[in-house]
């Protein structure tokens, strides 16, 4: 696909803005990637799934290993350079091993009577052992580091990526306003969800499919530490303080979006004078994820606070 256009429309954007495209392009791709966690990271923590969301982001060195094998085999790839026109196919492959997985985990979760942990353990050792059994073999022929394609950094964003996302953030909101409160019923008591014809079999399926697309999407793009601590510490956050599941959504959205926007600014404006030559400049991904987790402590904080109030109160009345 050629983003030729969509990275034109981004020049022009940053011309008439006043504001360089290596500035502007983060800022937007870090926008995108709030929205699409934020929307959905109270439905991960509330549904137990942060180890799932882990799974996924490492069940993508698989994808990787699979696509760079079909490379091989059905290119007749002799060298590095031959592989290049053909590396296109590790995204969309890195998305259908994501999804087969997720799906697959859910149906075991279901038929098994495992628990998450344990079921996720198993194919998260089965993801990762495919790949250091592949991986070797491959890398005889291309010599391409697959960390290439996992830990991307939000600070060289391009337009391409900018386009993957904003597609992903319509995908994931449409989702989340189509089946966010069949979702939320289902968490908090499956037997009512099921008793007001929600369909809570299919709802589990189809957010596990989502879950694995948004992961194998956005870490692409930002790396997969960011996209695990986006996904649930300002959802965990927010269950500290919210007093209903609207509140738990909203503050979730907000924190997410805030704690990147914050944390790339950060990255860009401050530098900490500590060591030779001046200091240094704190990375993005890392000051994005300690910003998440300093909202966390906060909330525990406050929360503390509240039986104490409560207690107070009912004293003085």
């Amino acid at each position: 696909m050629n983003f030729d256009a969509f990275d034109r429309v981004l020049n022009s954007l940053a011309e008439v803005l006043g504001t360089p495209p290596f500035v502007l392009n983060p800022l937007i791709a870090v926008v995108l990637l709030g929205v699409t966690c934020g929307s959905i990271g109270s439905t991960v923590v509330g549904n137990r799934m942060a180890f799932f969301s882990d799974a996924m982001a490492h069940t993508a060195f698989a994808g990787v290993a699979l696509a760079l094998l079909c490379v091989i085999f059905f290119a007749d790839i002799r060298t590095t350079r031959d592989a290049d026109p053909y590396l296109w196919v590790v995204l969309p492959v890195m998305i259908a091993t994501g999804t087969v997985v997720g799906v697959l985990m859910t149906a075991a979760r279901e038929r098994t009577g495992l628990t998450n942990d344990t079921v996720i353990g198993v194919f998260f050792a089965a993801a990762v052992g495919l790949a250091t059994m592949v991986l070797p073999e491959v890398r005889k022929f291309v010599n391409v580091d697959p960390e290439q394609f996992l830990y991307g950094t939000i600070l060289l964003t391009t337009g391409r990526d900018i386009a993957y996302l904003f597609a992903l953030a319509v995908v994931t909101v449409a989702s989340v306003a189509w089946r966010y409160n069949a979702w939320a019923m289902a968490a908090i008591n499956p037997s009512l969800a099921n008793s007001r014809g929600v369909a809570v079999r299919y709802d589990s399926y189809y957010f596990a499919v989502l879950l694995a697309v948004v992961v194998n999407v956005a870490l692409q793009s930002v790396g997969i530490l960011l996209i695990n601590a986006l996904l649930v510490v300002p959802a965990a956050a927010a269950a500290n303080v919210a007093r209903n599941l609207r509140q738990v959504f909203a503050l979730t959205l907000t924190g997410t979006v805030a704690a990147g926007v914050g944390g790339l600014l950060i990255s860009q404006n401050v530098r900490i004078p500590v060591g030779p030559g001046g200091g240094f400049e704190p990375g993005p991904s890392g000051t994005i994820v300690v910003l998440c987790v300093l909202g966390f402590v906060a909330t525990m904080a406050v929360g503390s606070l509240r039986p104490r109030r409560a207690a107070a109160a009912a004293g003085t009345g």
